[in-house]
Formats: C-alpha cells, structure tokens, sequence
C-alpha cells in the first residue's frame, strides 16, 4: 500500500499556496495591500517549515512587515509563529476557515484558473496513473481538505482508494489507524509512506506501531537544503528515477 502526501510529492502546489496565503492577509488587514502577487523569495524559503495551511496567511503577513520577520522564522519558526499569531491577533481555527472560503470562492468563480495554480509533478503523475492501470492501491495523506485535493486528483483523472484529508487528524495518528486496521485483510501488506516534510517522517517513525512503515523523503518537493543530509535509520530518500520502479525496488 503506497500512502502519498499531495503538496509538494503529488503537485507543486506553491502558486496557489500564495495566492490564498495572500487573499487571505489582505482580507484580514488592509495595511497588507503593497503584498506582491508574485511569489516572494521569503515565501519559497519558508514553506518547506510549514505543518497545516493556516500558518501561511500569517507568514504572509510577516513578508508584509507584520510581526516578526522572515529571518525571526528562519531562526525559530515556532517561536516565531506563536508570537505572529499573538501580536496580529489572528487564530488557527479562523484562519484555516478562512482559506477555505476563499478556495471555495475561487472555485466558484474560476474553477480552471483555480487548477490551473497546481501543477503536477509529470513523473509522479504517470506513475500513480500506472498505479492505477495496474490495480496497486494508493492513498493520500494531506494537512489539505480532503475536498480540494479531490477535486485535484479527479482533474488528472487520479482515484486514490482513500483521501485521508486534514479533517481526520495528524499524520502518524491516521497511519495509526490505517494499520490498526489492517488486520486480516491487509495485514501482510507492506506499506510506503512518501512525504516531503522531513519532520513528519521522523514523527511517523517515532510513533510505536508504525515501526514497519517504510518512511520516503520526495527529493523533488519542498525541502530544506539540510533535509537530505545524514538521514536518520528507517527513513530514505526516494528519487524520480527509483520513482519509476516497481515498488518492490524501492527503498
């Protein structure tokens, strides 16, 4: 059983991602108006740190010259976000209602446009589509909506046994699950989980139950330059190239 993230390991979803960070600071401060709509250099920088989507309206917002700057989250991104959060007065829950509402709005209104902002990795894509046509099952595992990343899949003709969206809780916990379940059935099962937040494999393969789980870092997503160096026992960098193999081969 593959599991798959689906930012930055499925599609490169870092246009929309600032689109919607920024949408949302100018609705939340006018003062914020001067934001570039091109994607700023600090904004690239900064997003393989980021664990759930609300934290982006706050960095952008940061770029903006509110709160503590791009270096302060370089050097400290808790502390850093913590005290953003504090100082401009915003909170997770709203703020990740808020980005939904303006994707549902997008979507409304220029539903290809909307699309259009992700653009899926070509090597990735052929080789879940290969999945696909031979019948090996895969599953995504996302901080984002499950409605939206549905709505992805379905326009490059994606169909995941399961989306495991933000809605069903952290990462390691739904894994938990997943292979709590898995008895009978899928027992013998041998299980890939690919991701791109280093942090996150580590986290999985900290978690008791998951010891198993065959933890992949996607050399092509959003990675800290330090990510792929001297990585720990369990967890393994998975490239384009080992990509196009049969499972079996992997890592």
């Amino acid at each position: 059983m593959l599991v798959t993230d689906f930012d930055g390991v499925v599609v490169d979803g870092m246009a929309e991602y600032w689109w919607a960070a920024r949408q949302c600071a100018l609705q939340l401060d006018g003062s914020l108006a001067a934001l570039p709509e091109a994607i700023p250099e600090d904004f690239r920088r900064l997003r393989p740190r980021v664990l759930s989507g609300w934290e982006m309206p706050v960095l952008a917002a940061s770029i903006g010259g509110l709160g503590p700057g791009p270096g302060a989250f370089r050097a400290d991104y808790p502390k850093a976000l913590a005290a953003a959060l504090a100082g401009l007065g915003w909170e997770a829950q709203g703020l990740t209602q808020l980005l939904d509402q303006v994707r549902q709005r997008a979507l409304g209104a220029d539903r290809q446009g909307w699309l259009d902002r992700h653009r899926p990795y070509p090597w990735m894509l052929g080789r879940l589509l290969q999945c696909q046509r031979e019948g090996e099952p895969w599953r995504v595992l996302t901080t984002k909506s499950a409605a939206f990343t549905a709505e992805l899949l379905r326009a490059h003709g994606l169909s995941p046994q399961a989306i495991h969206g933000r809605e069903e809780g952290p990462k390691p916990a739904v894994l938990q699950r997943l292979l709590g379940g898995a008895s009978g059935r899928g027992a013998g099962q041998r299980w890939w989980f690919l991701e791109d937040r280093r942090l996150t494999l580590e986290a999985v393969r900290s978690t008791p139950g998951l010891e198993s789980v065959h933890c992949l870092l996607a050399s092509w997503g959003y990675l800290l330059p330090e990510d792929s160096e001297h990585l720990p026992a369990g967890l393994h960098l998975l490239t384009p190239e080992q990509l196009a193999t049969p499972l079996a081969n992997w890592p």
